[in-house]
């Protein structure tokens, strides 16, 4: 039996609502946030999204928040750079 959300994925729920462009975005954003991340207190791969910017190790336990559909944003690094910056500098 041929598998029948290849195209569509987690948006075949949709059925024929809200357009391609759409419902591409949303299965691009909604497949970042589903899959495990790397966990920066324990190196490994089992950082799951508990709610809203809400982040927890299943390895380590470590809960931290972060970005609302990946633990890492791109504004936070930034940040991080800075302030490295800024202590290690001195």
């Amino acid at each position: 039996m041929a598998k029948r959300t290849k195209k569509t994925g987690v948006t075949g729920k949709f059925g024929a609502r809200y357009g391609v462009k759409a419902k591409n975005k949303h299965r691009k954003i909604e497949e970042k946030q589903r899959k495990y991340h790397k966990c920066p207190n324990c190196g490994h791969f089992k950082l799951k999204r508990e709610s809203t910017a809400i982040w927890v190790c299943g390895k380590c336990g470590a809960k931290f928040a972060g970005g609302a559909y990946i633990p890492q944003t791109d504004a936070g690094t930034e940040v991080k750079k800075i302030i490295k910056g800024i202590v290690g500098g001195e």
